[in-house]
């Protein structure tokens, strides 16, 4: 029998309550599930269900990466790109998971030194409303300065998050890359780039006196001088999928990619 968890965000609205729907849901198949409040993960499990929004999921896939985990998001969340269960669809998903009609989707993960992240490294100056000197290098060699309001560096299941609202294209995750896409750049020439992941990446502030902004998935910030190196990361966040869901499907249902304006 495998060791089920439930890890749920108490901070939003109906979270316990679909917490105790899917507990029961999976007591009445013969599993007890292990309840985890997301700000207290545990390791030690075979399965971790996930409820919230994308946010929730993020923090679950950084933290389970370490230890092999699949873990599949419950969505009470605004959009839940990276999650394919609704509250109406919990007792359909459980019986497929149980039943073994799932997959579980490797996806790359950024690292710098040991900070982890799923979607992004936002790079910004401290300075609130000013933009920055950004010098950006690929394997150690230059390759281009941004004057900028700061840089995000994306991993495939990234590019439809920040990425893709700052102008950034939209990556396949069964894709080897990164993407590299300046915040409001202050030069016509400053473009999105698409990188193979195999490579490390520099960005340099020029400035040792003054610090700068890391961010991991827009939830972990911390503060750095001179440059930051990020790259692969060894983990991967391991996403269980159903069975007949894919990319694009979601990028479709979700994202209503490519659906004409509505007629007026």
């Amino acid at each position: 029998m495998k060791k089920f968890a439930i890890a749920y965000n108490k901070k939003i609205e109906n979270s316990a309550d679909v917490m105790k729907e899917l507990r029961d849901t999976l007591e009445n198949h013969n599993a007890e599930p292990v309840l985890l409040d997301i700000d207290n993960l545990e390791d030690g499990f075979d399965f971790v269900f996930v409820i919230g929004g994308d946010g929730t999921i993020l923090k679950a896939a950084r933290f389970y990466a370490k230890y092999s985990t699949p873990i599949f998001g419950v969505n009470l969340g605004r959009l839940g790109f990276l999650s394919q269960c609704a509250r109406d669809d919990i007792k359909t998903s459980v019986e497929k998971i149980l039943g073994g009609h799932y997959r579980v989707e490797d996806r790359v993960m950024l690292q710098s030194g040991n900070r982890l992240a799923l979607n992004d490294f936002v790079v910004k100056g401290t300075s609130t409303g000013r933009t920055s000197k950004f010098s950006l290098k690929i394997n150690n060699k230059p390759l281009c300065d941004y004057l900028a309001d700061g840089i995000i560096i994306s991993t495939p299941t990234g590019s439809t998050a920040y990425g893709l609202s700052a102008g950034g294209p939209v990556i396949s995750p069964s894709l080897g890359a990164f993407v590299i896409v300046p915040i409001c750049p202050h030069t016509l020439t400053a473009r999105p780039i698409v990188i193979p992941d195999d490579e490390v990446i520099t960005v340099s502030t020029g400035c040792s006196d003054v610090n700068y902004v890391a961010s991991t998935d827009g939830q972990e910030f911390y503060e750095f001088k001179s440059e930051i190196n990020i790259q692969k990361s060894e983990y991967t966040a391991k996403l269980a999928l159903l069975e007949g869901v894919g990319f694009y499907s979601i990028l479709k249902d979700k994202l209503h990619w490519g659906t004409s304006p509505a007629v007026i």
